[in-house]
């Protein structure tokens, strides 16, 4: 049993539902059934919750499949589709539904989180507390404190709170049951003292705990998400310069993150940041930031977000270059379809979105993923997938490395010369070891660095992202 739990009475826990059962609302009942709760998940989706209940995540996440058999093994996880069941079950409702981007415009739908807490609210008649970990707009508190009061039974006492997710997709697990800080937004006593019991465990590990208003919980994820994406974007803004000076990025990179005001961390150049959160929150934020009439404060994350886009397109831009100036008919190698490695997400993918474009200037694009062949093909089912990284290079014209699996960054250059037509290659996410590729006789192209550049002196720490 996880040490964390032993100092608990199991009288002192409060019940636990959790509403959504995607990447965030999973992993949070399966953790938090391991940490000795009684957990029920609850989500819309029948097939969803079948699977889950027989044993299967229906995502990739490193280490979530055998913390689901450990939770159902004990006995303290379960899911459902029955909001009446959760209502009646929870002491403390977790709401863990998605926040997409809308379709008309760049705010945040929130048409799931709304829906989520209607269905709670009108199906409760006890004490409860409603605890939003979804990621939202600020003020989105105060609409559903409305949908409460309108939807509750007189007999109900439902209370809302606030505590932001800050998982990384490959880290979840760990991210889940170890968190770096615990932010409660929280309008009573009675609200922040049932958010400790629920996180107990990791209090007494030690994670700092800040307690705020409900705007401010809210803010946090969204002015986090918005730094990484800025970090991100300011280093390849200067592979930009780099580009146009001759100068080496990954040089760059190295000497400013031993300044201890800067670090090193996400301030890696490349093909820049995917997935369903960076670029849907900052897009969300500029929206909400303008409606407040406070537009001009984060107007620069415009920029952040083009600056982000440029990066795919000048990375087809070197692959073109490398193929002599056309793509039309070249067989491309795209390895890597995630926005990230360890994790089978899609979503606004970089090396899905420069596969597409290579596609249609009417290259033969292979691609390989580790885990994301299945969701890249089910977005852009008219490209070819292979099923290994040879498949895919064998015969290659140039090869891209767009996501930073270890399959790719630890691949054997000399094995890959033997299986492409032509020893070409471009490294998009600076994961790739150039001098043992030129020694292997690879032609070889990097986002921000020279084509041919000058070796002598050139010494780059290896530094963690």
């Amino acid at each position: 049993m996880n040490t964390q739990t032993d100092s608990r009475s199991a009288a002192d826990d409060p019940r636990l539902t959790v509403i959504g059962t995607g990447y965030l609302g999973a992993t949070h009942a399966i953790c938090m059934a391991i940490l000795g709760y009684d957990v029920l998940g609850v989500d819309v989706d029948p097939d969803k919750v079948a699977a889950l209940n027989a044993g299967t995540v229906p995502f990739y996440e490193p280490g979530l499949p055998e913390r689901l058999d450990e939770a159902r093994a004990s006995g303290r996880v379960r899911f459902t589709t029955d909001f009446d069941e959760a209502a009646a079950f929870g002491d403390v409702h977790f709401v863990c539904v998605g926040t997409p981007q809308s379709a008309d415009s760049d705010a945040a739908d929130l048409r799931f989180v709304e829906s989520a807490v209607r269905e709670l609210a009108s199906r409760t008649r006890r004490s409860a507390l409603i605890v939003g970990k979804s990621t939202v707009p600020v003020g989105t508190s105060e609409r559903l404190r409305e949908i409460i009061a309108e939807e509750a039974p007189d007999e109900a006492d439902i209370e809302l709170a606030w505590n932001p997710e800050f998982l990384r997709e490959g880290f979840a697990v760990e991210d889940t049951l170890h968190p770096d800080r615990l932010v409660f937004g929280v309008e009573s006593e009675r609200a922040e003292a049932e958010l400790r019991r629920v996180f107990r465990p990791m209090i007494e590990a030690g994670v700092p705990v800040l307690v705020s208003d409900l705007a401010t919980a809210e803010l946090v994820k969204v002015a986090a998400n918005s730094f990484l994406a800025t970090k991100i974007s300011y280093i390849n803004a200067m592979a930009e310069v780099c580009e146009a000076a001759g100068a080496d990025v990954s040089v760059l990179s190295a000497a400013l993150g031993l300044d201890d005001r800067i670090g090193h961390r996400f301030l890696k150049p490349g093909l820049g940041f995917g997935g369903g959160c960076l670029p849907k929150d900052i897009r969300a934020f500029r929206h909400r930031a303008a409606q407040l009439g406070a537009g001009d404060a984060v107007a620069f994350l415009g920029e952040v977000d083009a600056i982000n886009t440029r990066r795919r397109l000048r990375t087809v831009d070197l692959i073109r270059e490398l193929a002599g100036g056309s793509l039309d008919g070249v067989k491309v190698a795209a390895l890597g379809a995630a926005f990230k490695p360890n994790s089978d997400d899609v979503r606004d993918a970089p090396a899905l979105d420069v596969a597409r474009l290579l596609y249609l200037e009417g290259a033969n694009v292979a691609v390989y993923d580790p885990e994301a062949n299945e969701n890249a093909h089910r977005v852009y089912p008219d490209l070819e997938y292979a099923d290994s990284l040879d498949e895919a290079v064998d015969g290659a014209e140039v090869v891209a490395l767009l996501t930073e699996w270890e399959e790719f960054a630890n691949a054997d250059p000399d094995h890959l010369a033997q299986r492409v037509s032509q020893p070409r290659i471009v490294d998009a996410r600076d994961a790739l070891d150039e001098e043992l590729y030129r020694r292997a006789g690879w032609e070889f192209r990097a986002l921000g660095r020279p084509a041919r550049p000058e070796r002598i002196g050139r010494h780059v720490l290896a530094v963690k992202s």
